[in-house]
């Protein structure tokens, strides 16, 4: 009897309620692969320590607070296991988002200028929005199956608001704004000064991109100027910020921020064109003339040169990726343009000395936040395409490479973030993979061993490549330890627990997650490159683009330990070289 596959909904939230939940693990194998996973990076000694700590969490407070995360998952409305994860995830961090977890993309290359550019993105982008409204983006499907859409929902008029203890995503499509946005506007910087500029007619019909050009040379022509940006103020610790925020509503500015916070989305027209595409990486990471709060800012340089700046909190890479190829594919739905061109006025904000201080002194300590972060940009003329002629999958060598290249750079191999898509679950968003495996230390061990032969090489880098492509799956299924064992950490904490289970405080818990390398990859010919800043005092973020015939990694670090990224760049040119040569002479 052959089981026919499922019609799936062409409508872009039509498949949600029938895609599976993210499976529950048990405590007992979280348990296990925990100390599979921690175990390559432990001495004897750490390990039995370990040990000692996961047995005891598995017949001490482990299996009640896996109880609970079951009941939990067992409640009415309750989508994944993870919908409180998440947002104490994101929500939860309380050091600055701008620069630490926003996100980059830098576009491909366009003839267009800074004008031109940024109308015909934000047409694109409008029209992106109307399609959403009406659920006519089609869903995303991998291999046939369809992938959640729910955080395209979080694409416009959504922005995140800073909270003394935690940070609330003030988004549509939620209790009291039900439904799509139906706000008219987006927010415009030039020269730190935001203008509200109207994209949608009052009856529903967009601007054309010739029209919303016209308006935005009128906001370039426009003097109104700011002294003190209040978008600094975006740039600070987030308890900080939601002491200034206050102060702002008090001071009589919740008409301002209303504008802002409801706004489809942030254009910044930079003043100035980068000098090459590691500036223009930099300044899409943690450039002046933002409101970093919000969800999506377009940003266009003076030369028309273009790219994204994304809040996190609801929105993960994959998602962006699928917007950003919309917005550069050049095509969008015939609409009935509107008449007229679009209106414009500036968002002024009454700042009292005490807040024009505060946002000054925000804006010092940014710059020199950002003066404290070292970046570089790293090229290579090998694509995924070559990788597979090869016989390797494109990531497994990537991720082979930088381990190489790290080991060489370091003299050690640490711990290792990658961020794996689980989207194919309902509410599904990303998995923790931890790159260290037994064979990934073999593999680096044989390849800095002089009397290794090239076929023990060779064997050595297949083995440990065919263990992370395993790996990899097992994430994809939701079969992983990390975030499992860290909501039963914050389960414990939420309810108030005084003392913290041993396995908290173990080597592995704290080794595993001390990043030495934090990857992610994106994928798309759109895009030149992507971008985050590090994790750690020690570690590298490296962002790589894999394209069919290229590959570019934007890395970043604390600047006092910049040499060492930059040796990990050198080293991983050779590593790349060395290891095609080893699979091209098999």
């Amino acid at each position: 009897m052959t089981v026919s596959s499922p019609e799936w909904s062409t409508r872009t939230f039509g498949n949600e309620d029938r895609l599976p939940r993210v499976p529950l693990p048990t405590l007992e194998a979280s348990g296990r692969r925990f100390l599979e996973w921690c175990a390559p990076l432990l001495t004897p000694d750490e390990l039995a320590e370990t040990e000692a700590a996961v047995a005891e969490f598995l017949a001490g407070a482990g299996p009640e607070l896996q109880a609970r995360l079951e009941e939990y998952d067992r409640s009415p409305g309750v989508r994944s296991w993870l919908d409180t994860f998440w947002p104490y995830r994101y929500l939860g961090r309380r050091d600055r988002i701008a620069l630490n977890a926003n996100f980059f993309f830098l576009f491909r290359d366009s003839p267009l200028g800074q004008v031109e550019r940024a109308a015909e993105l934000t047409a694109s982008a409008v029209d992106y929005k109307l399609k959403l409204d009406e659920e006519l983006v089609p869903p995303v499907l991998l291999r046939g199956t369809p992938q959640s859409m729910v955080q395209h929902k979080f694409l416009f008029s959504a922005t995140r608001i800073p909270g003394d203890v935690l940070d609330s995503a003030r988004t549509p499509y939620r209790e009291g704004w039900e439904g799509p946005s139906r706000e008219r506007h987006i927010v415009v910087f030039h020269r730190n000064t935001p203008f509200r500029l109207e994209v949608l007619a009052e009856d529903g019909r967009p601007y054309s991109p010739a029209q919303l050009a016209e308006g935005l040379r009128a906001i370039l022509k426009d003097d109104h100027s700011t002294d003190v940006p209040a978008g600094h103020f975006t740039t600070k610790a987030r308890a900080e910020w939601a002491a200034s925020r206050t102060a702002l509503l008090d001071a009589g500015n919740a008409a301002a921020l209303e504008t802002i916070e409801t706004a489809l989305f942030c254009l910044c027209l930079d003043d100035f064109s980068p000098s090459d595409t590691l500036e223009a990486c930099d300044r899409l990471l943690y450039g002046d003339n933002r409101w970093y709060d919000k969800a999506v800012s377009l940003i266009v340089f003076e030369d028309g040169t273009a790219g994204i700046n994304v809040e996190h909190c609801e929105l993960d890479g994959t998602t962006i990726l699928g917007f950003t190829d919309a917005l550069l594919s050049g095509s969008r739905a015939p609409r009935e343009p509107a008449s007229g061109v679009p209106g414009h006025e500036p968002v002024d904000f009454t700042l009292t000395d005490a807040l024009r201080e505060d946002a000054r002194a925000a804006g010092i300590a940014f710059r020199a936040y950002a003066d404290a972060t070292a970046t570089q940009t790293v090229s290579f003329a090998f694509g995924a395409n070559r990788a597979k002629e090869l016989g390797m999958s494109p990531d497994a060598f990537a991720q082979m490479a930088y381990q190489l290249a790290h080991r060489r750079a370091k003299d050690l191999t640490g711990a290792t973030y990658e961020s794996i898509a689980t989207r194919q679950f309902r509410n599904g968003r990303t998995e923790a993979m931890r790159v260290v495996t037994p064979e990934v230390v073999r593999f680096a061990d044989v390849m800095t061993d002089e009397n290794a032969s090239p076929d023990e090489k060779r064997e050595a880098l297949r083995t440990a490549a065919a263990k992370h492509v395993a790996r990899a799956k097992e994430c994809q299924a939701g079969d992983a330890p990390e975030q499992h064992l860290w909501e039963l950490q914050l389960i414990g904490k939420r309810r108030g627990d005084t003392e913290t289970p041993a396995l908290y405080t173990s080597p592995g818990w704290l080794k595993l997650r001390d990043d030495y390398l934090s990857t992610s990859s994106a994928p798309s010919v759109n895009i030149q490159y992507f971008g985050f800043g590090s994790t750690s005092p020690q570690c590298i973020g490296v962002a790589y683009v894999l394209l069919p015939d290229r590959w570019n990694i934007y890395l970043s670090t604390p600047k006092h330990v910049s040499a060492e990224m930059y040796r990990f760049a050198e080293e991983l040119a050779q590593a790349v070289r060395e290891l095609q040569d080893l699979l091209e002479r098999a």
